[in-house]
């Protein structure tokens, strides 16, 4: 007998970490599990955001807590998991969408910008995963990781779109999905990414008001932006047992931007 589907996507029991937790697609993801039962565990640098975002979660019944950390920081990262992994046990999943980005022509792109959209997309997705891995999922042969990519991974840039870095960064994120989930899969760990689209958050705020959400509507078939909802579904099927034979994936969730670029 097959199981309920009601059952396939409930996360009653499961623990999840969240970095960038705080606001924007992260706290959108978190508000997903949360709903679906997990116990979730955000994590980003400011402790006045994160204090705001757990209050609204806990004002929805969900079992949310926090812990202040800079994801572009070995150590740091060594603390959020250590600090998870004494106040809840173990991790069942792990979303890594802390990122950052910086906008400069290619043949004047500063090296320190280029360090620190690496540092915090790339790097800090190698460690977090692996001191999660290493502690948590490889011991307890279980886990979901889900990555935060972007369509601007999957394609070059615009001229108008001086995002040298964090293009190449999204794109690493891809492919490190991929390699990670073939190396991890025999220890039932999933590995998969989400590449949204545009949505309105604080990284996207000044594109947004430069070109206007109409503007950036009309690029996509669905002839719409990303809202609060988009991505909830999406990161359910990767976290809970409805995704269970999925991994290595990258899932545009974008409107069909991508659809329409790769055709």
């Amino acid at each position: 007998m097959s199981t309920p589907i009601q059952k396939l996507f409930d996360l009653t029991g499961k623990n999840a970490v969240i970095t960038g937790g705080s606001r924007g697609l992260g706290l959108q993801i978190a508000e997903a599990l949360g709903e679906a039962g997990a116990k979730v565990m955000l994590t980003s640098r400011k402790a006045a955001d994160l204090e705001e975002a757990v209050a609204t979660l806990q004002a929805r019944g969900i079992d949310a807590r926090w812990v202040a950390a800079d994801a572009s920081q070995p150590a740091e990262i060594d603390r959020v998991v250590s600090d998870t992994l004494e106040r809840m046990g173990h991790v069942d999943v792990l979303v890594n969408n802390a990122g950052a980005t910086w906008g400069a022509p290619a043949e004047d792109y500063p090296l320190d910008a280029w360090d620190k959209v690496m540092n915090l997309n790339v790097r800090s997705i190698f460690l977090m995963s692996q001191a999660v891995g290493k502690r948590s999922m490889i011991p307890r042969r279980s886990g979901r990781i889900i990555n935060l990519a972007s369509i601007a991974g999957l394609g070059g840039n615009t001229p108008e779109m001086t995002m040298l870095a964090y293009n190449t960064s999204k794109a690493a994120v891809v492919n490190f999905t991929r390699t990670l989930a073939g190396e991890w899969g025999k220890y039932n760990i999933n590995v998969n990414a989400l590449a949204p689209g545009m949505f309105p958050s604080k990284m996207t705020k000044g594109t947004f008001d430069r070109l206007g959400a109409e503007a950036l509507a009309a690029h996509a078939p669905l002839l719409r932006v990303g809202d609060d909802d988009d991505l909830k579904g999406a990161a359910l099927l990767f976290a809970s047992q409805a995704g269970k034979h999925i991994t290595g994936q990258t899932l545009p969730v974008d409107g069909g931007v991508s659809a329409i670029i790769a055709g």
